[in-house]
């Protein structure tokens, strides 16, 4: 059996760079519900337990709760901010609320020699973001560390091998955080590890095979890093069962078809079928203004486009598409969890009931970073795995209001500009993405001693790791003007240029 931590997800928006710390750490992981029972847990069979943090206080009556049974089952447990107090509290220690919250960067001083702090600085550099802490621990336990107002940031119960620690170890402002997580897998829990991409091949194909047996798998081919792994990756387990489907929705970047036929006939040779789905797209989404609906829309009819073109294939049960776990967290809560849904992917949350076909998503677990990674293994080529993500929904979601032919044609000649100029960054490869957003307003100009009353365009160019989190890329001045002075001179209808200062949070990389 594949050796397994299970991350159980409090709400907390770290949770997800939790179980990237511990894949890079090379154990495999997932996420589950917190009040997962000890008999949903039996099939991972953990090698250990992590409790995230969460936004909410274990001393608010309807807080999410644990399974007691869950610290009874003798395997090791690392409890994160939140789980740290909801141990303390399950275990009859005290938390309170504090008099003032503790965010940001603070120092802790570690006492005395411990498996977690192995090859630590007795002083750490850490990351808080806390309001309650505990104040005493539970029977059977001892502080392991203090911050410089005395509040107890590391615990322990040695004999029951269960840890908790106030501050986040999973995110880069903790700066010996992934050494503590590794501490605490191959110390505490005796974690084997060993987990790569070359092991997910071999379980993926595997597992691939058993599902789809003598049937036929319909991939959902996009151009991008994540549908095209997909494809390679059911290339390799099913060979000829799979059939590649590229969809032009109408909504895609200026020579996207031309760019994708190419790499997949003469680099990469997959049997492709290209669907014309222009006009079925652009009549769905006459008048729909809402992003929501906008992307069930795009949904429902990348599904209606499916049926028609694979109506005649036998035995074509299932529908392969590169959904990853950003997109899974994003539409709704991940595995379960009190987390939010902050917006309907056209590939998960989208999709209709009466979907037609059984999905296949081999990607769902994986991070970006992860995946660009198993396509190496794959032998994609380098230029289709380090193009920047392109949502699924296209030029829809950069499009805010109705989508229409003129509002796709500026935007696809802005777009164009701002890819062709971007590349020529010399720090292209540090960027996440980077695009122009029509807006859904008009601004006063003057071109030629005339005035005009034309569009805006956004420029959105941001830094990240995986998605989840991003941060707005400062780029050089002559960098914007450039861009700028090229989408005012060289497409029609605009005159004026924006650029969004945003992080994510609070924003979304996408501006829908």
């Amino acid at each position: 059996m594949r050796e397994t931590v299970a991350i159980f997800d409090f709400g907390s928006q770290y949770a997800q760079l939790i179980a990237r710390r511990v894949r890079e750490l090379g154990v495999y992981c997932e996420i589950v519900p917190h009040d997962s029972t000890k008999e949903e847990l039996s099939s991972l069979n953990p090698a250990a337990i992590i409790f995230s943090g969460g936004p909410s206080s274990v001393l608010d009556a309807d807080h999410p709760d644990l399974n007691p049974a869950i610290l009874a089952l003798g395997v090791p447990v690392l409890g994160i901010c939140y789980g740290m107090q909801l141990i303390a509290l399950l275990d009859g220690g005290t938390v309170e609320k504090g008099t003032r919250g503790e965010y940001g960067p603070a120092e802790i001083e570690t006492s005395g020699e411990d498996p977690l702090f192995h090859g630590l600085p007795a002083r750490l550099h850490v990351w808080m973001s806390h309001g309650d802490r505990v104040t005493v621990v539970p029977d059977g336990f001892q502080a392991l560390a203090c911050s410089a107002d005395g509040t107890i940031a590391a615990m322990r119960n040695a004999a029951r091998a269960v840890y908790g620690v106030q501050f986040h170890p999973e995110v880069v402002h903790t700066p010996e955080g992934s050494k503590l997580i590794s501490n605490f897998l191959y110390l505490i829990a005796r974690c084997r590890g060993g987990w790569t991409m070359g092991t997910f091949i071999e379980e993926s194909v595997a597992a691939i095979r058993k599902k789809v047996g003598s049937d036929r798998v319909v991939c959902a081919l996009s151009g991008g890093v994540d549908s095209a792994v997909v494809a390679a990756l059911l290339n390799r387990a099913i060979g000829s069962q799979m059939k590649a489907y590229f969809v032009d929705n109408g909504l895609l970047r200026a020579g996207e078809v031309e760019e994708i036929v190419d790499i997949f006939e003469r680099e990469y040779p997959l049997d492709l079928t290209v669907i014309d789905a222009r006009e079925r797209f652009l009549t769905a989404l006459k008048g729909v203004t809402d992003p929501e609906d906008k992307r069930k829309c795009i949904g429902e009819s990348f599904i209606d486009a499916f049926r028609d073109a694979t109506s005649h294939m036998e035995n074509a049960l299932f529908l392969a598409q590169g959904t990853l776990y950003p997109d899974v967290i994003e539409s709704r809560s991940a595995r379960g969890g009190p987390s939010v849904t902050i917006k309907s992917h056209h590939n998960v949350g989208g999709l209709p009931e009466n979907l037609g076909f059984t999905l296949l998503e081999p990607l769902r677990e994986l991070f970006k970073d992860e995946v660009r990674r198993l396509g190496k293994e794959l032998g994609l080529p380098e230029k289709l795995l380090h193009r920047q993500p392109f949502p699924g929904p296209g030029l829809a979601v950069r499009i805010i209001g109705e989508v229409t032919d003129e509002a796709l044609s500026v935007l696809r000649q802005a777009d164009t500009i701002v890819q062709q100029e971007m590349y020529r960054y010399e720090n292209y490869r540090d960027i996440w993405q980077s695009f122009a957003v029509l807006l859904p307003v008009k601004t006063v100009g003057v071109m030629g001693d005339e005035r005009t009353y034309a569009n805006v365009v956004a420029l959105r160019v941001v830094s990240s790791q995986d998605g989840m989190t991003a941060d707005w890329v400062k780029l050089p001045y002559d960098v914007l003007a450039r861009v700028s002075s090229r989408i005012i001179n060289e497409v029609r209808g605009v005159n004026r240029v924006v650029y969004d200062i945003s992080s994510k949070p609070p924003g979304t990389i996408e501006w829908e």
